[in-house]
């Protein structure tokens, strides 16, 4: 399993730096990340292992990072040719599962997903 933490910082030079930092310096490695700003706030995403959750949410609450949210997503290979997306997204919407949220990996062509129903959304996938 893999968990999406959303942490809240400000917007201002070395925020995202002080992030990775803190991660490192917790042994934690971070597998993906999504970052937006807006009205003077970062929205960072931040892919995890389940086994190191724990300890990242540790380090960012000791750093006063501010952890506004952690959940269960899956992560899926996907091909990297066109139309890859669309085939995925469609199979999840024809399951009737809505997708909150995607982003990918380091590494590799696979998508990180966030849905209203993580089983149906993986049982959607398998078949």
């Amino acid at each position: 399993m893999a968990y999406d933490v959303t942490v809240i910082l400000d917007d201002r030079p070395g925020e995202l730096a002080r992030l990775g930092e803190v991660a490192g310096a917790a042994g934690v490695n971070i597998d993906g990340f999504a970052a937006f700003t807006g009205e003077g706030k970062g929205v960072v995403h931040v892919l995890v292992a389940d086994e190191r959750l724990e300890a990242l949410r540790e380090a960012f609450t000791q750093a006063g990072l501010g952890v506004a949210d952690e959940r269960e997503v899956f992560v899926v290979s996907v091909s990297d040719e066109p139309g890859a997306l669309g085939e995925m997204a469609r199979r999840l919407a024809d399951a009737n599962v809505n997708i909150d949220l995607a982003y990918t990996t380091f590494g590799g062509i696979r998508l990180v997903f966030s849905t209203d129903d993580v089983r149906v959304a993986r049982e959607a996938l398998d078949s």
